[in-house]
């Protein structure tokens, strides 16, 4: 039985912070999947690749109100896919290699890791050549997620965010299960490049877990665009891959090549034995970790998707950074800042969002004033003929103090950055509005108006 001073499972985040500093420590990591993790290799990479020439397609498509005439004279799927993976798979190569062969003090055991007892654990090697067991003085579980398959959809042909990037040609019909930042991304991807798409959400809306403006409106976008069925679950999947019928709750079926399921993710700690170990985990199968991201398992840690109730790359960053201290310098740890926490969904028009929805402030009781300013009332979104854009700011009026930012159209994961900032700094709105230039005519002024709208 192999002993070391620390072992990662997962080759994501948990690969991150194991740089110069543990050139001392025996480590070893473990990944029962393609070494890189779920962003690189099946998530927030290859996904963005997809989503801008689905851009590119779109804006092709709509270049005549701007005087231009275009047309898209075909769309080459195989090239797409091939321009994405020929980048990317060469880079989750590299990385094994990297830690497999050139780190002098790092081990890599290919399979799958469960635990046996406290900080120990058996490794099932994937190439199914045997079994490996081994201990450590420290623990880092960063195993990540999954996608989460409903039961009625369980047995039949089927596709995920995992796997449908890699398929062998572009589908004519296309039936998409979900409602979250995963199928708006891929339901802007495949009907951009040409398949016919329709959206089967669970909930009253898309996105619902963005705030209510931003949610409604871009629910009203998408079911102008694509065969959206609102409210509606799957009961079953019948016929083979390439002509499938999907039979709905309310006595309609859909007729599709793919069923891609995008109904969200769960966390891979109910496949680890964490009971062996002394985990404990919340009610939805998240490891439970404190401020330090210490799990309830003595010298155990836990950072990403199988913790964090934000499934984001960002978040699962910082959290290895705060790890990667805290096994250096347990006298003086450090905690994770998780109260302004961006998100973005690419998809057509990009969504972005930081703080409490309009909803939650309300529930929560505090005096606030709300702003929503439309694109298409500054210069440049005027230029761009843009006439669904908004930005929604919320702020606590008294104080304008910021609790929370809403934007949906161009750009949204940019725009939305500075008023990150000032939340994470404590900038208050007027000060933010006021305290220095906004460039004339660029689209931050869409912010730079929101906020000095706001009645504080």
């Amino acid at each position: 039985m192999a002993h070391h001073d620390l072992v990662v499972i997962g080759s994501g985040s948990g690969n991150t912070f194991i740089d110069e500093r543990f050139a001392d420590w025996d480590v070893a990591i473990v990944e029962h999947g393609v070494f890189g993790g779920t962003c690189l290799n099946v998530g927030c990479i290859p996904t963005k690749m997809y989503v801008y020439a689905a851009d590119v397609a779109e804006t092709v498509r709509h270049a005549s109100r701007y005087g231009v005439d275009a047309t898209i004279d075909k769309v080459r799927w195989a090239d797409i896919r091939d321009r994405v993976f020929g980048r990317i798979d060469p880079i989750a190569k590299g990385g094994l290699e990297y830690r497999a062969e050139r780190s002098d003090n790092v081990t890599v055991y290919l399979g799958h890791a469960s635990f046996t007892g406290p900080r120990a654990l058996r490794v099932e090697r994937t190439d199914g050549s045997g079994v490996d067991e081994i201990t450590a003085d420290q623990v880092v579980v960063a195993a990540g997620g999954r996608p989460m398959v409903p039961a009625a959809i369980a047995g039949a042909p089927y596709e995920t965010s995992d796997t449908i990037m890699r398929i062998d040609e572009l589908p004519r019909r296309m039936v998409i299960v979900g409602g979250g930042y995963i199928a708006a991304e891929f339901a802007h991807v495949f009907s951009a490049l040409g398949t016919e798409v329709t959206v089967v959400v669970r909930g009253s809306r898309m996105l619902r877990s963005h705030d209510e403006t931003v949610s409604a409106a871009y629910t009203e976008l998408l079911s102008e665009r694509l065969d959206v069925r609102l409210a509606t679950q799957v009961t079953g999947v019948t016929g083979e891959a390439g002509d499938l019928t999907v039979a709905l709750d309310d006595g309609s079926s859909v007729a599709a090549d793919v069923l891609l399921v995008a109904a969200g993710r769960i966390p891979n700690g109910d496949r680890m034995n964490l009971g062996a170990a002394g985990i404990a985990t919340h009610s939805d199968g998240r490891i439970e970790v404190d401020r330090f991201q210490r799990t309830s398992a003595e010298r155990v840690w836990a950072l990403g998707d199988v913790s964090s109730p934000w499934a984001l790359k960002h978040v699962a960053n910082r959290e290895a950074k705060v790890v990667g201290h805290n096994l250096l310098h347990p006298e003086a740890p450090l905690e994770t800042d998780h109260r302004n926490v961006p998100s973005a969904v690419f998809t057509e028009p990009q969504v972005a969002s930081v703080g409490k929805t309009e909803e939650m402030v309300r529930m929560s009781g505090l005096d606030y004033t709300v702003k929503v300013q439309r694109f298409g009332d500054v210069a440049f979104g005027w230029a761009m003929e843009d006439t669904t854009g908004l930005c929604k700011i919320i702020a606590e009026k008294g104080t304008g103090r910021l609790l929370g930012a809403h934007i949906m159209g161009p750009q949204a994961s940019t725009l939305i950055q500075p008023l990150i900032q000032a939340m994470s700094f404590g900038l208050g709105a007027r000060e933010m509005a006021t305290g220095q230039y906004w460039i004339h005519p660029a689209l931050p002024e869409v912010v730079e108006n929101a906020l000095l709208g706001l009645e504080i």
